[in-house]
């Protein structure tokens, strides 16, 4: 009998846990299947195929029980997602939504060669994009109680050039298999992809002026800021791509050297955060000790590294600079340990959510 008393007590303390944790999840987790979406990319173009294949599962399921977790938060806690899209730290993650939507996509076809499938999630991704851009930032620009830019800002807010980025590199993707619609799906996804890089230089003026004149704390940065870099990664892979899959359609092969500059350019703004991230992550955990432990917001540094992978590959490809690709394939391993050590903090806050 004590066992069976045991049982429904246990029951409810698993549900009374799983109200908790959905109460309080971030957004920002849905930066889980942007990173293992990427990395799986980056192995299977360093032919790493079990590994690809093995994570691209993983993946799936990932985005899957999010998308069950985001509604049942949604359905049980409509409050507290409201009080999210007002708050200038969190309300940046549901670009993650659309940015993970995305990179499923291209996983989609790039590892499963399901065009038809992907073609669905941009058609997904496209409206959540517009929900997450007029919904936050209108809700941003008309609070009537906002916090000064030390406070307010971080990099978190890149996550915005991401999902636009990210819509227009599976537009450019998928462009091949809309038929009729091909050059519809290019103007949009070219379209995007210079909006994606006005945004990130509107964002990024604001981000570096508060790193240099305001006061910076150990706990100021957060993970999230290694999408300085992230962001201008999935620019230059969404720039490489429209010049490889745009060059039969006559308004994309007229601006390819334009595009081949700009991508070009965003490649080596990324190229130059890397050590800047590394030195200021030193600062942080070695000079100021500030402790490394698990945060959901640690897929958003994942997510940069195995971007920055792909994107110099095909950069590699569309300037003919083949010498470049020593690379990814130093960074192929860099992101790989990074998801592992990322995946294996989230699996012991899981056994230690649930585990009596």
């Amino acid at each position: 009998m004590a066992g069976a008393a045991d049982g429904p007590g246990r029951q409810l303390s698993m549900r009374a846990r799983l109200r908790e944790g959905l109460a309080t999840l971030p957004p920002a987790y849905f930066a889980l299947v942007m990173a293992t979406g990427i990395v799986t990319v980056a192995a299977h173009l360093e032919e790493w195929e079990r590994v690809a294949h093995a994570l691209s599962l993983v993946n799936l399921a990932a985005f899957g029980v999010l998308w069950v977790l985001f509604l049942l938060r949604m359905a049980w806690f409509p409050y507290e997602v409201g009080r999210d899209f007002g708050d200038f730290h969190r309300a940046p993650g549901f670009f993650n939504v659309v940015a993970a939507t995305a990179v499923l996509g291209t996983q989609l076809t790039v590892i499963h060669e399901r065009p038809s499938a992907a073609v669905v999630t941009w058609l997904l991704a496209l409206p959540l994009w517009f929900g997450a851009t007029y919904g936050v930032f209108s809700r941003f620009t008309t609070a009537e109680n906002k916090p000064t830019l030390g406070a307010g800002i971080d990099g978190g807010w890149l996550t915005a050039v991401v999902a636009t980025q990210s819509i227009s590199a599976l537009g450019t993707l998928i462009s091949a298999y809309t038929s009729a619609w091909q050059d519809v799906v290019l103007f949009v996804s070219l379209s995007a992809w210079l909006f994606g890089g006005m945004l990130y230089i509107w964002l990024i003026a604001l981000i570096f002026y508060r790193y240099t004149f305001f006061p910076f704390m150990p706990s100021d940065l957060t993970p999230p800021y290694w999408i300085n870099m992230g962001a201008m990664a999935i620019s230059t892979l969404s720039g490489a791509l429209l010049v490889e899959n745009g060059r039969g359609v006559p308004f994309v092969a007229e601006l390819a050297p334009f595009l081949k500059g700009l991508t070009l350019l965003f490649w080596a703004t990324a190229t130059w955060w890397i050590p800047m991230l590394a030195i200021l992550g030193y600062w942080r955990h070695v000079t100021k000790r500030f402790a490394l432990i698990y945060d959901p917001l640690h897929w958003g540094a994942v997510f940069p590294l195995g971007m920055y992978t792909v994107a110099t590959i095909h950069v590699a490809r569309v300037a003919d600079v083949p010498f470049l690709l020593w690379i990814p394939h130093v960074f192929a391993y860099v992101a790989l340990s990074a998801w592992a050590l990322a995946a294996a903090g989230l699996l012991r806050r899981l056994w230690r959510l649930f585990h009596f």
